[in-house]
């Protein structure tokens, strides 16, 4: 039984991210503080992580839990092994 993507609180959450984004290249536009900039590239960091935690989660939910249903679990490990060595260099 293959399991279906949940994606859409991913994509809500890369909107707002984007918005911050650009909120952030007009703080340097506009030659604000090095601090508050900063603080709002740590705040962006950190929402992108959220987002690559909650594509972690459906992966396990439903590709991970499909390959242990259909026998191929070792390379679907694998697979997020090294997705997650790339994530965190």
């Amino acid at each position: 039984m293959s399991r279906t993507h949940n994606r859409q609180p991913m994509v809500h959450r890369m909107a707002r991210i984007e918005g911050h984004v650009r909120a952030v290249r007009e703080m340097l536009v506009s030659d604000r503080d090095c601090p508050e900039i900063l603080i709002q590239l740590a705040a962006i960091r950190a929402a992108l992580d959220g987002v690559a935690r909650l594509v972690f989660e459906d992966h396990m939910d439903s590709c991970i839990v499909d390959a242990v249903e259909t026998g191929n679990a070792e390379a679907k490990i694998a697979e997020i092994k090294t997705a997650f060595a790339r994530y965190f260099i």
